[in-house]
């Protein structure tokens, strides 16, 4: 195993975690959420899943996809310029691009609970599915 093994390894577990518990989020405790409590105590736990869910993209997530994101780029010795060519960088800068997004729609996301629900519906649907595209895109970039 090498070093880069690792930062690959560590890359993938925290995207995992992290789509992971969108899926756990949406598939299994909001619905169980909506069928088990009543209207206040539901809006109480999901408040509460989501500062917690909040709490790890802030204090795990990001800093661990940035720290390895970047050092996987320079060990693949990717460019700004390399970002625009067919291949490898297209597909990491469309990946890139998705990864903005879905960090722009999930902060928003949180803003919008409570004071705009359908907005904030909508903006969870685009985290989510914009996060299953970058898992997608990820499969295409060869192993570094």
């Amino acid at each position: 195993m090498t070093w880069w093994s690792v930062v690959r390894f560590l890359h993938v577990l925290s995207a995992a975690l992290w789509v992971g518990g969108q899926l756990t989020v949406s598939l299994v405790v909001l619905p169980l959420a909506r069928r088990m409590l009543d209207t206040d105590r539901r809006a109480d736990v999901l408040r509460a899943v989501g500062r917690r869910f909040g709490m790890f993209t802030g204090a795990v997530f990001l800093p661990v996809q940035l720290a390895t994101g970047v050092a996987i780029a320079v060990h693949k010795g990717v460019t700004w310029a390399s970002l625009a060519e067919p291949g490898y960088g297209r597909t990491l800068a469309a990946k890139l691009l998705l990864f903005c997004v879905v960090m722009a729609a999930a902060a928003l996301h949180g803003w919008a609970t409570g004071r705009r629900p359908g907005v904030a519906r909508a903006l969870a649907v685009i985290s989510l599915v914009g996060s299953v595209g970058i898992v997608l895109l990820a499969t295409a970039l060869p192993a570094t």
